[in-house]
C-alpha cells in the first residue's frame, strides 16, 4: 500500500469507514424528493416498488450469506485482521465483496421502493464508493495472499457475473 494512501485514508482504512457511514444516513436520512425532478407515475410506481422489494431482499441474502462465508475474518475495516485467511467459497463465489454487492443491491432497492430518482442517485454514489473501497482492500489482499491473482480472474468484482 502507498504511504500517502495508508496516512490520508487511516492505518487500516479508517477513513473509508466514516464515508460509507455517510453515505448510509444519505441514503436513508436524505431528501428522497426535490421539484426539478419529475415524480413516478403509475404503472411505474407499482413496477419500482415490486423491484425495489425484490432488489433489497436479494441484497439483505447476499449480505447476510457473505458475512456467513467471512466468518471469523468479518470486520469493517478493508485492511484484513493479521489473522484472516482468504475465503474463496460461499458468497465468495459469485462475487468478491459480496457484502458491499449486497449493501448495493439493498440501495438500489430502497430508491426503487420510494419510486425516488434521488435515492437511486445516493445508490450509484455508493455503489461508485464500494468499487474505490474495493480496489484499496483488494491491494491489501493482493499483497497477503498469492493466490488472490487468480481468484480475480475467476470471480467478479461487484455485480455477479458483469463486473
Amino acid at each position: 500500500m502507498k504511504n500517502g494512501e495508508s496516512s490520508r485514508m487511516g492505518a487500516r482504512g479508517e477513513c473509508y469507514l466514516v464515508i460509507q457511514a455517510a453515505l448510509f444516513l444519505l441514503l436513508v436520512f436524505g431528501p428522497h424528493t426535490c421539484r426539478w425532478l419529475t415524480a413516478w407515475r403509475s404503472p411505474f410506481t407499482w413496477i419500482g416498488s415490486l423491484s425495489g422489494a425484490f432488489l433489497f431482499l436479494t441484497g439483505t441474502i447476499m449480505t447476510a450469506y457473505g458475512a456467513l462465508s467471512l466468518g471469523r475474518n468479518l470486520t469493517p475495516l478493508p485492511h484484513p485482521k493479521d489473522d484472516s485467511t482468504l475465503i474463496v467459497s460461499g458468497a465468495y463465489r459469485l462475487v468478491r465483496h459480496p457484502i458491499y454487492s449486497g449493501i448495493t443491491f439493498m440501495a438500489f432497492g430502497w430508491g426503487f421502493w420510494l419510486n425516488s430518482w434521488l435515492t437511486i442517485g445516493y445508490a450509484s454514489l455508493l455503489l461508485g464508493f464500494f468499487d474505490l473501497k474495493s480496489r484499496f482492500e483488494e491491494r491489501l489482499l493482493a499483497e497477503r495472499f498469492q493466490e488472490y491473482a487468480s481468484y480475480q480472474q475467476r470471480v467478479s468484482k461487484l455485480l455477479p457475473f458483469i463486473y
